[in-house]
């Protein structure tokens, strides 16, 4: 990445409370007029190659915010462990010009992302994501990353440059790499976005978020308002609890919701 990155400790035994509405946006779950759909809306689409056969994620960044590599690779491997796309996934980067803006919220980065899209997320048989790297921070500027509809995420570098650790252990990189799975994670569906898992797994407190702290999908790992860390290495997969309801959501075993495809 071409910005000047920190360092960072992201996991914690005591971690400041932060709203589950954070990294799904303040209005993440409403299903929107525009038919835009909620994260999760193209769970199917993802998972079954009856007519998206491949994938692309787009890949909107300011000039000086492209993500790591081994942040996008290691998106494009957790996606090929779940999803069925026999064509392949493929990353798209283009560089934009966001303009000046300190703070985003959940309706900013829909807009800015309807905006740039180089395609319709259901493009032919092609399904299309896309992420966001803007300048500037969330709204609330312990947020790290966000998903805002059924196709769209942001992750704010800025945030994730300030959650500095004393001893360089995660790295910035490390960051980045887990919280872009855990927003494509929400993408598709987890934790019970558009399905209830027949597994207890999901955090009471933090709904739509994994109870589990060696699950990517574990709640605090979007957040950077956090205390006395632990040692260890930041989850970067999906649990075998996230795995299972992904393969029930497939195999049609777990009914699923507020879809956009089929």
């Amino acid at each position: 990445m071409t910005h000047a990155r920190g360092t960072a400790l992201v996991l914690v035994t005591l971690v400041l409370l932060v709203p589950a509405s954070g990294c799904l946006g303040e209005d993440g779950l409403q299903v929107f007029p525009e038919k835009k759909g909620v994260p999760g809306g193209l769970t199917l689409a993802c998972l079954r190659d009856a007519s998206f056969t491949s994938m692309v994620i787009e890949i909107d960044h300011a000039p000086g915010y492209r993500p790591y590599t081994s942040s996008t690779d290691l998106l494009v491997e957790r996606l090929e462990q779940v999803c069925e796309k026999p064509g392949g996934i493929r990353i798209q980067y283009n560089e934009v010009a966001f303009g000046e803006q300190a703070s985003w919220s959940a309706q900013d980065v829909r807009d800015e992302g309807w905006e740039n899209k180089d395609a319709s997320p259901m493009d032919g048989n092609t399904l299309q994501w896309q992420i966001l790297f803007p300048e500037g921070t969330y709204e609330d500027e312990s947020v790290l990353g966000v998903a805002v509809d059924a196709s769209t995420m942001a992750l704010f570098s800025d945030a994730i440059e300030e959650a500095d650790g004393l001893f360089g252990r995660p790295s910035v990189e490390d960051v980045e790499n887990s919280v872009i799975v855990h927003e494509a994670g929400h993408l598709l569906g987890l934790v019970n976005l558009v399905y209830t898992s027949p597994v207890n797994h999901e955090d009471p407190d933090h709904p739509g978020h994994s109870s589990n702290d060696d699950s990517v999908m574990y709640w605090a790992i979007e957040s950077t308002g956090l205390v006395n860390f632990i040692t260890g290495d930041l989850p970067t997969a999906f649990d075998d609890d996230d795995l299972a309801d992904l393969a029930g959501l497939a195999s049609g075993d777990i009914p699923v919701r507020d879809q956009l495809w089929p």
